[in-house]
């Protein structure tokens, strides 16, 4: 049991790690969205690569935002309802929410979409529009949601968080 407390652990610290360095994301989001007007009006050139490299950006922030949320108990819930529940009860929810629903829908979409993503990612695929490279990167952002949902989900269910009780 130790064993697997560790593992928890460390993949807990992982995903911390890992939401810590891509939170700084929105900046380079916000730079390159803002800059795309700009560069076509004033510049005349340039305003469809940085719209593009904004929206890969986006794709990871968005995906590591979900967790981010989740992880900080931000995201929307029921929790008009919830409120009245005591502690073991909304963690017992929590519990089954990730086991029926968080896990299932990581899974189903890491395995599903295992050859959409493996094709966009070998053939390096561009955006359709502008023949840009790195519109595979938004395919594998939805790999990375998945899988830092799964992660956070078993997380959650090995060891929930002591604000919501076990």
């Amino acid at each position: 049991m130790a064993f697997l407390s560790a593992v928890f652990d460390r993949l807990d610290r992982l995903i911390a790690a890992a939401l810590r360095a891509l939170q700084w994301l929105i900046l380079p989001v916000v730079i390159f969205l803002f800059l795309q007007w700009p560069l076509r009006d004033l510049v005349r050139s340039y305003s469809r690569e940085a719209n593009d490299l904004g929206q890969w950006i986006f794709a990871l922030y968005v995906a590591a935002s979900v967790t981010a949320a989740t992880r900080a108990r931000t995201h929307l819930a029921a929790d008009i309802v919830a409120r009245r529940y005591g502690r073991a009860t909304r963690a017992f929810l929590m519990r089954c929410g990730a086991a029926c629903g968080l896990i299932p829908w990581a899974l189903l979409i890491l395995i599903s979409g295992r050859n959409l993503i493996l094709s966009s990612v070998i053939s390096l695929e561009a955006f359709p529009d502008t023949y840009n490279p790195g519109y595979f990167i938004i395919k594998i952002a939805l790999w990375v949601l998945a899988g830092l949902v799964l992660a956070q989900a078993l997380i959650d269910i090995a060891r929930p968080r002591p604000e919501i009780g076990a």
